[in-house]
């Protein structure tokens, strides 16, 4: 038998900003151990930070990034270059694994869609912190029991069922 409070759609978006890093940064902290419990299975999350001069910074959780994969393709390669071709494949697998690593890491979107995110940039408000959730199989009212802790957060978008928009909405009025 299917829980009726559970969304019915593969996957929800739903975005809450908050006043500061401390209070955004518990609720992902929560997301988390929800997800942990069974209540939802959190794909992605993204946190969206919009200061008194409107710039914007993104931190995403768990999309590659350029970086990281590059230092990875690298060592991989270079180990490989190594093993076939001594010292000069070495240098050689470096290059062509810090290359392949970062255009991969830009290329291939793993969580919330790149449009998504730059759609919460335009829309958050100035001085807040949003944080945006990718999940599946989400338990509305664990989620919203969660929620009421958050009091004074809003929403700010979500993709969730018609109506569990308004009860999410509803469980962060103080």
């Amino acid at each position: 038998m299917t829980d009726l409070k559970t969304t019915e759609s593969p996957e929800a978006l739903f975005g809450i900003s908050f006043a500061d890093v401390f209070r955004a940064e518990e609720y992902l902290v929560v997301l988390q151990g929800l997800a942990s419990h069974g209540h939802l299975a959190l794909r992605d999350a993204v946190i969206v930070t919009k200061d008194e001069k409107d710039v914007v910074r993104v931190r995403e959780t768990t999309d590659l990034q350029p970086r990281g994969a590059a230092v990875t393709g690298a060592l991989w390669t270079g180990l490989l270059g190594l093993l076939i071709a001594g010292p000069v494949g070495w240098l050689a697998g470096l290059g062509v694994g810090a290359s392949v690593g970062a255009i991969t890491a830009k290329v291939i979107d793993t969580g919330i869609p790149d449009d998504w995110v730059d759609w919460f940039k335009l829309a958050v408000r100035t001085n807040t912190v949003t944080v945006i959730a990718l999940a599946t199989n989400v338990n509305l009212d664990a989620l919203n029991a969660e929620v009421h802790r958050f009091a004074g957060a809003e929403l700010v978008h979500t993709t969730l069922r018609p109506g569990a928009s308004e009860e999410l909405a509803a469980a962060l009025v103080p």
